[in-house]
């Protein structure tokens, strides 16, 4: 006999929505979800679609009425729990707007906890426009199956980050001028972490300063090469995810 098809199928739609979900609730879907459930992935009543509210977890529904400008959803049960997320954030300083779009679903696939962006003093953006940056974590949350959204920090400058800083979580400072090996800072320091990676230019000599007379900072090495930005930021939360974060 053909083994029966899994239910849901892998292929079914995900989407966040902003609504807490339970067993039985009828959920509207208006906009650009709609068109990318009716136009996209054409769906029609009784398809499956995979819900998340970023409080909860995953949950089943079923179209109930797919029409031009919206889409009915039916909640039946809870597929997974919300996920525990690691207590990692990435202090990105503001690169060109690709580069940090990058970042930005690239933290997000990787598992970060809060994404914080950063205004150093050779950034050559000093602001973030939060709604787009989350609709590019959302997009890359339902792409890689996460059930919780990485928190976005206000856009800082790096002095009030520095100011600010919480007593507790660890600092660690790429460091273009060279420090401990990633992996040995890693290893030797756990708990509640940070990664704070500079911009196109890095940082200048007084910030330099500034961080590594941090009492939280521990400036570290990414390798012998001088990596750019974006770059910095996705190889170290990919290394701090392998040693500290839930890849282990």
């Amino acid at each position: 006999m053909p083994a029966t098809p899994a239910w849901p199928p892998k292929s079914a739609p995900r989407l966040f929505v902003e609504m807490p979900l339970s067993d039985g609730l009828r959920v509207e879907i208006e906009g650009g979800q709609a068109h990318y459930l009716g136009k996209v992935m054409r769906v029609t009543p009784g398809d499956a679609v995979i819900l998340c509210d970023n409080v909860t977890g995953e949950w089943l529904a079923r179209v109930t009425e797919a029409g031009k400008r919206t889409v009915m959803l039916e909640v039946e049960r809870l597929l997974r729990a919300r996920e525990d997320v690691p207590d990692f954030w990435l202090c990105a300083a503001l690169l060109k707007k690709p580069n940090f779009d990058l970042v930005l679903e690239k933290a997000t696939e990787l598992g970060a906890g809060r994404v914080v962006p950063v205004v150093t003093r050779r950034c050559v953006a000093d602001k973030l426009n939060p709604e787009r940056a989350r609709t590019i974590m959302v997009e890359a949350a339902e792409q890689c199956a996460r059930t919780a959204l990485p928190a976005l920090g206000e856009t800082v400058k790096l002095e009030a980050l520095l100011r600010d800083w919480p007593q507790g979580r660890a600092l660690f400072f790429a460091d273009e001028n060279g420090g401990t090996p990633v992996a040995e800072a890693f290893a030797a320091q756990k708990g509640a972490a940070a990664l704070l990676v500079g911009p196109e230019g890095g940082f200048d000599e007084a910030e330099r300063a500034a961080i590594r007379t941090h009492p939280a900072a521990v400036a570290i090495a990414l390798g012998p090469r001088i990596l750019r930005g974006e770059t910095a930021a996705i190889a170290g939360m990919a290394l701090w995810m392998g040693l500290n974060g839930d890849w282990i």
